[in-house]
């Protein structure tokens, strides 16, 4: 795959996936903005990228929570780049977990912060929402570009605890994905899904079951995302793909 002379904006990109999504996407020749909200790890990433020679990466402090931010990351984006070929949106977790809630003290569903729950959905839902409105003026212009989603084999099962992230998971594996489609088809722009099961980017993941038997490696999702970018993958468009070891093939307790 060569990505020559194409610009992508990828969130969550000072670790993670989004980070080795950018990695890789450089050393196919593209170039990349790379959205966090560690600025300092993410100038770090950015240099080590750019050390490399091949592809470019601009380090943009972004908190996808907020429209403003989000809009001035798709202006430096064009700025620096003068296009956006692919949006990847890897920014994201589950807020009980990203926010360290105590069980002990919050031990159900109701007993959680509403402003824990606001995390997330502002996080995993809101954020990507923002970039959509924001960067599909620039692919309409273009008449070309690619939205892609991070879902989870969460938004299939949903969660009784971290309620915020099935929902929010869900909303962008089904309206937002098909909608974003139907909006970019008459402008040459194409939305898609990529949903994972368990992936090796915490230790935890391997317990969880697969019919494979395994968690996924994080190089797994970054090719799968990279080839539905490229040339390869043009016909993929509107739909929630999952990648998850058969885990949702199994039965349901």
């Amino acid at each position: 795959m060569d990505f020559t002379g194409k610009a992508a904006i990828s969130t969550g990109a000072a670790s993670g996936m989004g980070l080795l999504f950018a990695q890789n996407f450089a050393a196919l020749g593209g170039n990349v903005l790379m959205c966090d909200v560690n600025e300092p790890v993410l100038l770090e990433k950015a240099a080590e990228i750019n050390a490399k020679g091949q592809g470019r990466a601009v380090a943009c402090l972004c908190d996808v929570r907020d429209y403003t931010q989000v809009c001035a990351a798709r202006d430096k984006a064009v700025e620096e780049f003068g296009r956006i070929d692919i949006m990847a949106n890897f920014a994201g977790g589950t807020a009980v977990r990203m926010q360290k809630v105590d069980p002990e003290k919050y031990p159900e569903f109701p007993d959680v912060p509403i402003d824990v729950y606001d995390w997330g959905i502002d996080v995993n839902l809101r954020g990507p929402f923002y970039f959509a409105h924001a960067v599909m003026k620039q692919m309409r212009e273009q008449k070309s570009g690619l939205f892609i989603s991070i879902g989870s084999i969460t938004g299939m099962e949903g969660s009784g605890y971290g309620v915020d992230y099935p929902v929010s998971k869900a909303g962008l594996m089904f309206g937002l994905t098909k909608s974003l489609a139907q909006f970019g088809a008459p402008y040459g722009i194409r939305a898609v899904c990529v949903s994972p099961g368990p992936v090796l980017t915490r230790p935890a993941m391997a317990n969880m079951k697969t019919l494979l038997g395994r968690a996924a490696d994080p190089q797994e999702i970054i090719d799968l995302v990279l080839f539905i970018a490229s040339e390869k993958g043009q016909f993929i468009n509107g739909e929630n793909i999952m990648i998850d070891g058969g885990r949702n093939a199994m039965g349901r307790a």
